[in-house]
């Protein structure tokens, strides 16, 4: 099959949990993350994705982190944005929620790990507040099937579909492309569901080369690799923007 000229949808990650020790490049404060978002968009990225960072540079999901932010970025870019409530920003289910409702800047769209405890509870509270919902479903994990089985699937507006750079195994082209093959299988999706497909690190690549040929949504950006397809480091997330972009 011949590759798609255009990703359907190409999304860019700004920094994820990543820091300044994996890359010097990686945008932190609400300055240098709108920078960067604006920079990625116009390379050509569709969509954008952010990690709220504290002062210190841990992820937060306080609404005093994630306003600055919110407000810098879409003055920046003037699109929706994305965010996640991934347990590395808030371990404590319960704490998530508080947050959630907490909110005075809500974002556009926010991921729900869904393998991840009391997923159904944050999916929950994000939507009773009128915020729209990605499913993050992990390979080798019980997300998919948990999935399958919730009552909140037909609201959720995306699926997110990842391979984590978890194996060697997915850090060859071959490879990457087999995990991602295999998970996309076992999704059980309300009809219509729209899929976006992403590898990390090693993975990174092949499997956006694999979204491509499927017509799929993808993303890159410093949170899933610091690298471009070469092998080289990239220098902003624009960079890794055009290099996907590229036939």
């Amino acid at each position: 099959m011949q590759a798609p000229s255009v990703l359907p949808v190409l999304q860019v990650c700004l920094n994820g949990a990543r820091g300044p020790g994996d890359s010097a490049v990686v945008p932190m404060s609400p300055a240098s993350l709108a920078e960067s978002a604006a920079r990625a968009v116009a390379a050509g990225a569709g969509e954008v994705r952010v990690h709220p960072r504290t002062p210190c540079g841990g992820t937060s999901l306080s609404p005093r982190v994630l306003a600055p932010v919110l407000t810098s970025v879409r003055a920046a870019v003037g699109r929706p944005v994305r965010v996640t409530t991934a347990m590395a920003a808030e371990s404590d289910p319960g704490r998530r929620v508080e947050r959630i409702r907490s909110w005075d800047v809500l974002p556009d769209l926010v991921s729900v790990d869904w393998h991840e405890p009391d997923a159904e509870e944050t999916a929950a509270a994000l939507l009773e507040r009128g915020i729209g919902v990605e499913a993050a479903l992990w390979s080798r994990t019980d997300g998919p099937a948990r999935f399958a089985r919730s009552p909140l699937a037909p609201r959720v507006r995306r699926v997110l579909a990842k391979v984590p750079d978890a194996q060697p195994a997915t850090r060859a082209e071959e490879g990457a492309g087999d995990a991602a093959r295999s998970l996309l299988s076992t999704l059980e999706l309300p009809p219509l569901m729209t899929v976006l497909l992403h590898g990390e690190d090693g993975g990174a690549w092949p499997v956006l080369r694999l979204a491509r040929r499927l017509g799929l949504a993808a993303r890159i950006g410093l949170e899933d690799t610091v690298l471009l397809p070469d092998g080289t480091r990239a220098r902003s997330n624009a960079e890794l923007v055009t290099a996907a972009l590229s036939p």
